[in-house]
């Protein structure tokens, strides 16, 4: 096992709104997100301490990346999430690792800084509840 660096994507595809899969890594300057579980507290007043179950696994992020209007590049893949309702799978591969999972993403906010930049952001959520897992 060795550390590694987060250089090197092999892959980051994003269904269009006609589900088709498209590589967008070289328009996506940064991306994050989160596998969280929620939690119940079921803690009992014999307990000095909170005693808590795990509850549904969840996935959620953002995207953001820099305008590119080109053929199945990032404007193409998210210039429909206003007037499209459908899931979209998100592929993530990073050095041999995968996941995959059916999201919604919610917007695609444009910016066009002072300096000029044009830049967007784009927030996803699991749609169909599989539990969120690398393989």
């Amino acid at each position: 096992m060795a550390k590694e660096s987060g250089l090197g994507w092999t892959t980051l595809n994003v269904d269009d709104s006609a589900g088709s899969a498209r590589d967008i890594r070289t328009d996506v300057t940064n991306l994050d997100w989160t596998m969280p579980r929620g939690v119940q507290d079921v803690t009992g007043i014999d307990k000095s301490a909170i005693e808590r179950l795990l509850l549904l696994a969840d996935f959620s992020g953002t995207m953001n990346g820099v305008f590119d209007d080109g053929s199945n590049l990032a404007h193409a893949v998210l210039k429909t999430v206003s007037s499209t309702s459908v899931n979209r799978t998100i592929g993530i591969v990073i050095s041999g690792q995968t996941l995959n999972n059916e999201c919604l993403i919610t917007d695609y906010a444009l910016t066009r800084a002072a300096s000029g930049e044009f830049t967007w952001s784009a927030p996803f959520s699991l749609a169909d509840g599989t539990v969120p897992t690398w393989s």
